[in-house]
């Protein structure tokens, strides 16, 4: 199970069901990549990071820790954030 692109997406507030119409992929497609049935492609995994404004090896490694989930605390950042880049038109 990818724990980190789980967190990433709690962090957003996020949906699987969302992120998976947002890619125009099928959900049931989203759910085995995090479920860890099926490996993500190399385009896809970019488009995951860039959807979920997250680092792309970070959020497809092995469990690195477990975020704190303690009542009142916006835990949005312990997901590690992909500045824009600059001078993009």
């Amino acid at each position: 199970m990818l724990v980190n692109l789980k967190a990433a997406l709690a962090a957003r507030r996020m949906r699987q069901v969302d992120l998976a119409l947002a890619l125009k992929i099928p959900p049931s497609t989203m759910s085995e990549i995090i479920c860890g049935r099926r490996q993500a492609e190399g385009w896809l995994r970019t488009r995951i990071a860039e959807a979920l404004r997250a680092d792309e090896s970070w959020l497809f490694s092995p469990l690195t820790r477990i975020p704190s989930r303690r009542v009142g605390v916006e835990d949005s950042a312990s997901v590690p954030v992909v500045a824009a880049a600059q001078g993009s038109s």
